[in-house]
């Protein structure tokens, strides 16, 4: 199965997520095979906290990935700011 989900990076103590699409059975931070935006939870100032391509999450929707609960989340918060 195909899922939408996070992907951690960062350093300790800072995490940054990137938005990717995975095999199910990859590792969290592993093999992908689209990355379609990024979450920055400690953005500060002038940073991006959120970026998603919403026309490539909305592509994988239809071809049968499944969005993870937190992701599923984001999206939807972004597309409110859209």
């Amino acid at each position: 199965m195909v899922v939408i989900r996070l992907a951690r990076g960062g350093a300790k103590k800072r995490p940054f997520y990137n938005i990717v699409v995975a095999d199910s059975r990859e590792r969290r931070d592993g093999r992908f095979i689209e990355r379609l935006g990024f979450y920055n939870p400690m953005a500060a100032g002038a940073e991006q906290p959120l970026r998603v391509a919403i026309d490539r999450v909305t592509y994988w929707a239809g071809v049968g990935a499944q969005l993870s609960p937190t992701v599923a989340r984001l999206v939807d918060q972004a597309k409110k700011a859209a």
